[in-house]
């Protein structure tokens, strides 16, 4: 776990933060985040100066369940903020979340990109798309991800480890549009086509794609801001395009971030108050500018570095479905041994 500390942000130590349960401040609301610190600071700054409400946020690296668990309701964490729907349905499966009523809610987060219980709220989408180079792959040669096993891809595809929530994601939507039998043979088609072992981030793919090792990679939306706004990284984000592919029969699978409210939370108001914030146009503006990332609030603009990577429609999977399939997906991963 690593801390760090921003203006008008309280960053607290895992020892502090469980003392707050027995002195409860009128003003202030506590988060446990998944989220790194930097990419929360201007998020936390903007709600403080409008609400004079205190942020205190614990950066966790893993394992959040497991303490919310161990703190039960001695807890002091009024808020859980995470990437990935397997995680925010990990969280909400433990019995560890509250449903959140809220009319402003309801209007900002479209039904999709919100549990239907009300135990969690949708704050940012990305697509998990195909990066591809742009000397060596032509316009249109790559269009669903049914394609990527197509044996003309052979010793061209870098991806990181199957296993990998990001992974484990799209195996979940292949599944649910394809079924078992015809998962398995698409994962062992894409092992097949693969131009080195599964390694390294969703960057270093593209990194191989600049280097030669390989023509097409799998990667998040939002690592080709990073990349393009780094001066080492830059030379990779432009050898490559972005291209969002489709199911056959759907649309560019995305996964989420996302908010729950904890089920003891000490400051209920006050997360009531930061949960209606986060999905307002303000901050939604203010965090699809920070991370490069798709804003869920209806009329609320995503980055211009975004938007020039072009448009797409998202897959209309049920997200809470694809937590639910993530077993049956990583069994059929380690069966293929896809990472060996």
């Amino acid at each position: 776990m690593r801390f760090l500390m921003f203006t008008r942000l309280a960053i607290l130590t895992a020892a502090t933060l469980p003392a707050l349960s027995g002195a409860v401040q009128a003003d202030e609301v506590n988060l446990y985040s998944y989220r790194q610190p930097e990419l929360l600071a201007p998020l936390t700054d903007a709600f403080t100066n409008e609400t004079g409400i205190k942020v205190n946020v614990a950066y966790l690296a893993k394992g959040m369940v497991e303490r919310l668990v161990a703190e039960g309701k001695r807890s002091p964490a009024d808020l859980v903020l995470t990437v990935d729907i397997a995680r925010l349905a990990a969280v909400v499966e433990a019995g560890l979340t509250q449903p959140v009523e809220s009319a402003t809610l309801t209007a900002n987060v479209p039904a999709q990109y919100h549990d239907p219980d009300n135990q969690w709220w949708g704050l940012t989408t990305r697509a998990r798309i195909v990066y591809a180079s742009r000397d060596r792959v032509a316009e249109g040669e790559v269009t669903t991800y049914e394609d990527l096993a197509d044996p003309k891809w052979k010793g061209r595809i870098c991806t990181r480890s199957g296993t990998h929530a990001y992974n484990v994601a799209l195996t979940s939507a292949y599944l649910l549009h394809h079924g078992e039998a015809e998962t398995k043979t698409w994962l062992e088609g894409v092992k097949a086509n693969l131009a080195r072992k599964p390694q390294g981030n969703d960057r270093a793919q593209v990194k191989a794609i600049w280097a030669g090792e390989c023509d097409i990679s799998i990667g998040n939306t939002y690592y080709m801001g990073q990349m393009v706004n780094d001066p080492e990284q830059k030379e990779w984000a432009d050898s490559v395009r972005i291209v969002f592919p489709t199911f056959e029969n759907g649309g560019a699978h995305v996964n989420i971030s996302g908010v729950a409210m904890t089920k003891h939370a000490p400051h209920r108001d006050n997360a009531l108050k930061m949960m209606e914030f986060l999905t307002s146009p303000q901050a939604q503006k203010i965090y699809a500018e920070a991370n490069y990332e798709y804003p869920v609030a209806e009329g609320t603009k995503a980055d211009p570095l975004v938007e020039s990577w072009g448009s797409f429609t998202a897959d209309q999977a049920d997200l809470m479905e694809l937590a639910r399939l993530r077993p049956a997906a990583l069994k059929l991963i380690e069966q293929v041994d896809f990472d060996g």
